[in-house]
């Protein structure tokens, strides 16, 4: 039986299907002219994060590292330390930019001087030192996208519990509290350093 045109107007209307566009991703390019004062940014697959500074003793764990990074790379010519104000490009489309609180890049992979904007490349190590707000799980995707990245060590420090986590390319994790040293195994070799000198 046919439906009257009564019954065929009383039928439920379908929904329209509306498509969502995806949201504006912020580039590199776009961070690089950025300027936001007196923050810590970086760009995490497009999205920008803006985080407050760091405490002051977050600041002084990352400069007693740098100092000893910093000191053993001029004096065996290993490569370049670098401190937080340097982002590193670590992946495209969307993009990712990270600033390490100390880096080391070793002498051979060092970008040109004359190099503008963000080095598309992980350091060979990153050093993160974790402040009271830092999340597990933050801490654990940022070490994830450095070792994406390229870099091929990641000693993420803990000053409050005063112990420190080391990451490899390979997949290995250390533990380190105390006196046990933070050791540049193959990525700085010659370096190292017992952790209670950094805290």
């Amino acid at each position: 039986m046919m439906p009257t045109s009564h019954s065929f107007l009383a039928m439920p209307a379908e929904r329209t299907y509306v498509r969502k566009m995806p949201p504006a991703f912020m580039t590199a390019d776009e961070l690089l002219h950025t300027s936001i004062p007196d923050k810590r940014v970086a760009l995490v697959r497009g999205v920008l994060i803006v985080r407050e500074p760091a405490g002051y003793r977050h600041g002084c764990v990352a400069m007693r590292l740098y100092d000893q990074l910093a000191d053993h790379a001029r004096s065996t010519g290993a490569g370049q330390v670098f401190a937080s104000e340097i982002g590193f490009k670590l992946a495209s489309d969307p993009d990712t930019v990270r600033a390490p609180d100390v880096g080391f890049i070793r002498r051979e992979r060092l970008p040109d001087p004359q190099t503008l904007g963000f080095p598309p490349l992980g350091p060979d190590l990153v050093v993160e030192v974790l402040s009271p707000d830092d999340r597990p799980g933050e801490t654990l995707a940022k070490v994830g996208d450095w070792l994406e990245g390229g870099a091929r060590l990641v000693w993420v420090i803990d000053p409050e519990r005063r112990g420190a986590r080391v990451y490899r390319q390979d997949g290995t994790e250390t533990h380190l509290t105390g006196d046990e040293p933070l050791d540049g195994e193959d990525v700085v070799p010659g370096f190292s350093c017992p952790l209670s000198a950094v805290l």
